[in-house]
């Protein structure tokens, strides 16, 4: 080898080794930080973890820069692309505000400085997710980001109500690092690698619209298993109202990749799971149910954190039916929308009360005209069809974007509808017509956008849907539009005693809640006496 061929060489692998070394920039800063020995005051290393937390933000940064400049870069276990670099900017920007808040929010605390500690590892561990090119160094930081968050939810141990939402989420992330620990021993066994790009090479060698094996089938329901655990998904959901025990800003902090961990590992393995529809199918199936359920059980809390988290429920199941109808870039887009838009609203849930008392509500309304409302909903369904079109939308193609669309602008039909119920002016009518149309063009506009940040991530050929997925994707918008139908409904029943029951039912989380808290109170019961 010449000496110009060796400069060749070196200069490659330092070009390869950049943004991987930048990007690992981003988790190795909280860790220093938060193993620092000689800070005598919590203040000194919660301001520490703050530094690291900036510093994360700017390596965040960096790593943007770098794959716009160089694109996709694999070295070794880690992979730094453009999901990368998005994940990477969300969570470092959400850690820095988190842990600004948290100096003044427990200034003066006895923990401040165990809670930094694990603020930091925290945020280490979901970074390294993030950068994480490998299934078994994934699979490890998966279960290190459980194991640190749950040392946040038992920061006050004297409280036993988070201790036991702290234990019951314990255990459900365990099923779920079972699941993923199943998934690790399953590739290993049938491809030999925990590589990504080796894993999606043999997934592609799949021709489109071809079934993977059983092999592959296993590791798909594995991860889909261990994705719907991870994201408070029904009927395991119970945990995340019960942690509102907590300080303020864990509520937030969870939000920075960590309840929305499930949605990053469909979206990184999406080209493996593509080859597996009944993964898929059962994912959008559960992720529909679970965003109606806690939309419809968050209506009737009182608590406004237990409210937020509900809505969190819903949105993840949400996230979960755009996952498993193939609309990746639409998960990617929401994910990030929500993380950013849950925790300010946790961050300034101490002065909600105020806002909702200065809030306009509407009059009581009636119930809505069966025509009308048809009429309503169905203007909403075409506005979506035909300004998907301009975007270059194809019902063949991207049927899961259609969908959702059409589902966000029933809601958007329905606000409105309620607006102009409430006054019967003909302004209003035109006023939502021309936000409707607006909200589409901005749906489909930043959908096109992420698609755009993101291509090459997500895979470009989905297999062809049978006949079930198909009805999967028409049960999902039956089942929208009855609820919306339903909601239009309601208050010509209000007074009735059922729904005064249903109430009481949906008020309690249909007693899901109470019962996983006895098997969680049972199980540590147990344990506790056997130790």
């Amino acid at each position: 080898m010449t000496g110009h061929d060796l400069a060749d060489s070196l200069s490659t692998d330092t070009d390869s080794f950049l943004p991987v070394g930048v990007a690992l920039l981003a988790p190795l800063l909280p860790f220093v930080a938060a193993l620092m020995p000689g800070a005598s005051q919590g203040q000194d290393r919660a301001r520490w973890v703050h530094g690291a937390a900036l510093g994360s933000l700017m390596a965040a940064l960096g790593t943007a820069v770098l794959v716009g400049v160089q694109g996709e870069t694999r070295h070794s276990i880690f992979q730094v692309d453009a999901l990368t670099a998005v994940m990477l900017l969300l969570v470092t920007f959400l850690g820095a505000v988190v842990s600004r808040y948290s100096c003044h929010y427990l200034a003066g605390d006895a923990g401040q400085n165990r809670f930094a500690r694990w603020l930091g590892l925290t945020l280490c561990s979901v970074l390294t997710l993030i950068v994480s090119g490998n299934l078994l160094l994934f699979a490890v930081a998966w279960t290190g980001t459980s194991l640190s968050l749950h040392r946040l939810l038992t920061f006050y141990p004297d409280r036993r109500a988070a201790l036991l939402a702290a234990n019951k989420k314990f255990l459900f992330s365990r099923l779920g690092d079972l699941c993923l620990g199943g998934s690790v021993v399953l590739t290993w066994n049938a491809l030999g690698t925990w590589d990504f790009h080796e894993m999606f090479t043999a997934a592609g060698g799949l021709h489109p619209g071809e079934k993977a094996g059983v092999d592959f089938a296993l590791i798909g329901f594995l991860l889909m298993f261990a994705a719907l655990l991870k994201s408070a998904q029904f009927p395991f959901h119970s945990w995340l109202p019960d942690t509102m025990e907590t300080p303020t800003p864990v509520s937030a902090l969870m939000h920075a990749g960590i309840i929305n961990a499930g949605g990053f590992l469909v979206l990184r393995l999406s080209p493996l799971l593509v080859h597996i529809p009944a993964a898929l199918d059962v994912l959008a199936i559960t992720g529909a149910f679970t965003a109606l359920f806690a939309s419809v059980v968050m209506l009737t809390q009182t608590n406004v954190k237990r409210s937020l988290a509900y809505s969190t429920i819903a949105q993840m199941g949400f996230m979960m039916l755009q996952c498993g109808l193939g609309a990746f870039a639409l998960a990617a887009l929401h994910l990030v929308a929500h993380s950013l838009y849950k925790a300010h609203a946790f961050l300034s849930s101490g002065g909600v009360v105020a806002l909702k008392k200065s809030a306009w509500t509407p009059k009581e309304r009636a119930v809505a005209h069966p025509g009308i409302l048809l009429g309503t909903l169905t203007a909403a369904v075409l506005m979506t069809v035909g300004m998907g079109l301009l975007f270059g939308i194809r019902v063949e193609s991207d049927p899961g974007v259609l969908l959702l669309g059409a589902v966000f602008l029933m809601a958007l039909a329905h606000l409105f509808w309620s607006l102009w119920s409430a006054n019967r002016e003909f302004i209003l009518l035109v006023y939502g017509l021309l936000a409707g149309a607006g909200a589409a063009a901005l749906y489909f506009g930043l959908h096109a956008v992420f698609e755009f940040l993101l291509a090459g991530v997500f895979p470009a050929h989905a297999p062809e849907r049978s006949p079930l997925e198909i009805g999967v994707l028409v049960g999902v918008a039956a089942l929208f539009l009855a609820v919306t139908v339903l909601q239009a409904q309601l208050p010509g029943w209000s007074g009735s005693r059922r729904m005064r029951v249903l109430y009481v039912h949906l008020a309690n989380g249909a007693y899901l809640g109470t019962w996983a808290n006895r098997l969680t109170s049972r199980i540590f019961q147990n344990a506790s006496d056997t130790i």
